[in-house]
């Protein structure tokens, strides 16, 4: 090879390697990063995480609770954390263990500008944790059923004895739900309300999802469920109907369980923290959760939705304070292991 074609060639590689060097990803480890606990199902959750490190360039990486440690895994390991963090973010698919992490003093408060249009009632009022995405609590009720109940009073009602399920009130959503109706009620009546569903012959499911199954099977005729539950089993084609309860102008309203998101106390990537909460907080991500099988509820004003859903301003909600729930739930649980052994 002449000296001449060889110097050639070797310009020719010098600048393939240049070109190729300008336009490689950034190696993984001088990427920066966030770490974020995760307690949303992972299926809904991994995409909106990976759908902002590609807006970003930020890397995520999600420590994600399992199906037999929901919610309490990740948060368990937070308070065992805290006087030496490794997470920046806590995504939770409820608000009652963000209050327990302000509670604890694993949290740092952080308002979000993408936080402004979301109800003030879904916001902690220290910052400590922000509401997102909610699921509302529903009714799932047989199609065979004329005369559909829209009340949660239904469980006590002599028309239904016996025609009820409802997940157990120790684990998820229905604990918050009846925690929040202690609340709002007081203690006499809530008591009293549970008496009588026990009266009328309410059974018990494991989950909101066997208990919309139940529904579906026709071996009951309702059930108190998430409204994730009742529009997947709509989706699938199940004969069932999903019914908003308490909507009339002096009803009691619907639970509504929206997702929280936390910043960490000490988080070591503050600055991408609080960019992922921006995030989060977007009307973006609620869009895409809406869309998601999961199917869940945006609580900014004009977020496109899909056939289904009703938008947060048009329901009768129950008006709680979620901090006063989440110290009810606690108190309650004595009650309610009794009431489930009886």
């Amino acid at each position: 090879m002449k000296k001449r074609d060889l110097i050639i060639g070797l310009i020719i590689l010098a600048v393939v390697f240049l070109i190729y060097w300008s336009t490689a990803e950034e190696p993984e480890i001088t990427r920066p990063v966030v770490v974020v606990y995760v307690s949303e199902d992972r299926v809904f959750s991994e995409p909106v995480l990976k759908a902002f490190e590609k807006r970003t360039g930020i890397r995520v990486k999600a420590v994600y609770d399992t199906e037999e440690t929901k919610s309490t895994g990740v948060v368990n390991r937070l308070i065992a954390e805290k006087s030496n963090p490794q997470a920046d973010v806590y995504w939770a698919n409820e608000p009652i263990r963000a209050e327990v992490l302000k509670r604890k003093g694993v949290s740092a408060p952080y308002v979000s500008p993408n936080a402004k249009e979301i109800p003030s009632m879904f916001r902690d009022p220290d910052g400590y944790w922000t509401g997102f995405s909610a699921r509302a609590r529903v009714l799932v009720v047989h199609d065979s059923v004329k005369r559909k109940p829209d009340s949660i009073l239904a469980y006590t009602d002599d028309r239904w004895k016996g025609q009820g399920v409802i997940a157990n009130p120790l684990f998820g959503t229905t604990t918050a739900h009846i925690a929040a109706l202690f609340e709002i009620w007081g203690e006499d009546r809530a008591d009293a309300f549970m008496r009588a569903m026990k009266r009328n012959g309410v059974a018990l499911s494991s989950s909101n999802g066997e208990s919309a199954d139940l529904v579906a099977s026709g071996r009951y005729a309702f059930s108190l469920v998430d409204s994730d539950d009742a529009i997947n089993r709509i989706r699938q084609g199940r004969p069932v109907t999903m019914v908003y309860p308490d909507q009339n102008p002096d009803g009691l309203g619907c639970f509504i369980v929206p997702n929280a998101v936390v910043l960490i106390k000490g988080a070591p990537h503050p600055v991408q923290a609080r960019k992922l909460i921006d995030y989060l907080l977007s009307k973006e991500t609620e869009r895409k959760l809406a869309f998601a099988d999961c199917a869940q509820i945006p609580l900014h004003p004009g977020v496109k939705m899909p056939e289904g859903l009703e938008p947060i301003d048009s329901l009768r909600i129950m008006h709680v304070d979620y901090a006063r729930v989440a110290e009810k739930l606690i108190e309650i649980q004595p009650a309610l292991k009794r009431w489930v052994m009886e």
